[in-house]
């Protein structure tokens, strides 16, 4: 095997860290100050003052009586709105000592009354435990009286409890139809959830990226930083929409101005890359370092590229090595990479075959496919632990599988030679081409010489001539002495 050491990859865009979509509740709304929708009145009080004609149980009642009646229950419903906004300062502290059982307490009159809102702030205190026992069940029944009303922040509670199975059963079904209702009253961050469920086909019909970008795209212009950065990412990849890196730094950098670190992240990477904005080498480190201080362990890896690289301030490799550690100690895969590299070139660390194979390791597990690669090349060569070309042949496959050129390469040389492996030609030649329609120049060689003498593939001079051209177009490579 032929490792390509030095090779210290461009950090890659990062989807999210930690939580990117997986359903999250938001809790900004535990501070109620009469943020809520103000229905009209509801229940009977509403269908007392009707003027449509419609039957009512009070058809043919006295005059009087009927006056009475109304009046009696428009003081019923000012009662539960004065009871339901007692409870909203009672709960913050506003104008009277804060106190979340009394504010629970009045919430509760409100809500047996009727009063959406209250019903709504009553399923939080139990959500949340505010003033009461914490009670999923309870939490759930109350929200569901307040959505069946169409209270928009009720029926995003209520997909939540259902999503996860929260006081209710679990059905994605019927989360999404209820993050359903609320997203077409505008409720940002059910837009952002129901965008979830269609970017994994959870709940919904299909996958489908054109409908998750849609609701990304009304959450995001309504300020929601978390749909701004999956708008972002929407663009860089062309999901839904049409590929476009100038709007994907767009969104990100609204998010980041939000504090989003994961937009910081790759805000910072558009600066590094020049995606749809000016190269900017120093700008990408101040969105990496903006990241790094909320303990983003990408934008700490990307710090330790910088500094790898001199990009954006003075090269430094200690300082690079020290980067690369704090995110590799948290599991970051690249990181473990990128470090395993620094020890096997003795870069900014004391030169250390075994600690670059442990790192290496470490990174495989996780399915990195350059990891997996030079993991594998140091059981082909036995650097850093004991050599075995049976367990170097297992991971080069899969770096292979993953696209991994040189793997491919390598994968195709064990095949050729039967090191690890079985000699097998016609193997060889399937590696070799996977390679070579990558451009790999080395593979292009060893392809047009089993097409010169029929190895694993039909003799076919014109064949090995053409991909010799290849090579003649490529860079010069020292070729192997056995072909």
């Amino acid at each position: 095997m032929y490792p390509n050491l030095g090779k210290k990859r461009k950090p890659a865009i990062h989807r999210g860290e930690a939580g990117a979509f997986i359903s999250k509740r938001s809790n900004s709304a535990r501070s109620r100050t009469h943020h809520a929708q103000q229905p009209a009145p509801q229940g009977k009080a509403a269908s007392l003052g009707a003027r449509d004609g419609s039957s009512s149980a009070y058809d043919g009642a006295a005059p009087d009586r009927r006056s009475a009646e109304i009046k009696a229950a428009a003081e019923r419903v000012r009662a539960s709105e004065a009871q339901y906004k007692l409870g909203c300062c009672q709960l913050n502290g506003d104008g009277v000592p804060q106190d979340h059982a009394k504010a629970a307490e009045l919430f509760t009159k409100a809500a047996e009354q009727g009063h959406a809102d209250a019903q709504y702030e009553l399923g939080q205190c139990f959500f949340y435990g505010e003033g009461v026992a914490q009670d999923y069940v309870k939490a759930a029944k109350w929200y569901t009286k307040a959505a069946e009303q169409g209270h928009a922040a009720a029926q995003y509670e209520l997909g939540f409890c259902i999503y996860n199975g929260e006081g209710v059963a679990q059905d994605h079904a019927t989360a999404a139809e209820w993050w359903g209702k609320a997203a077409e009253q505008g409720h940002a961050q059910a837009q952002y959830e129901l965008g979830i469920c269609f970017h994994y086909g959870r709940g919904v019909m299909a996958q489908d990226h054109a409908k998750k970008a849609e609701l990304f795209t009304k959450a995001a212009e309504q300020g929601h930083a978390e749909a701004q950065f999956e708008l972002g990412y929407c663009f860089y990849r062309g999901e839904g929409v049409a590929h476009d890196h100038a709007e994907a730094a767009k969104w990100w950098g609204k998010a980041a101005e939000q504090g989003h670190a994961g937009a910081q992240c790759n805000f910072g990477q558009c600066f590094s890359h020049g995606w749809g904005v000016a190269q900017d080498h120093a700008r990408a480190m101040v969105w990496y370092s903006k990241a790094s201080e909320q303990e983003h362990v990408g934008a700490q890896c990307n710090i330790g590229y910088c500094f790898d690289h001199g990009e954006g301030l003075a090269q430094n490799h200690a300082t690079a090595a020290e980067w690369y550690t704090k995110a590799a100690e948290q599991g970051h895969a690249w990181a473990q990479y990128m470090l395993g590299i620094c020890f096997r070139l003795g870069e900014g660390v004391a030169q250390n075959d075994a600690t670059a194979a442990k790192w290496w390791g470490k990174a495989a597990e996780q399915g990195d496919a350059w990891a997996q690669y030079e993991f594998g090349c140091c059981f082909f060569n036995g650097r850093g632990v004991a050599q075995d070309h049976a367990r170097a042949v297992d991971l080069c496959t899969k770096a292979a599988e993953q696209g991994n050129e040189d793997a491919q390469y390598d994968l195709g040389s064990c095949f050729h030679r039967g090191e690890g492996v079985a000699q097998d030609y016609a193997k060889a030649a399937e590696w070799y081409t996977k390679a070579a329609e990558q451009g790999g120049v080395e593979a292009q060689y060893e392809l047009g010489c089993c097409f010169r003498h029929g190895r694993g593939v039909e003799q076919d001079h014109a064949k090995a001539a053409a991909w010799w051209d290849k090579v003649c177009d490529g860079w010069s490579v020292t070729f192997p002495s056995y072909v």
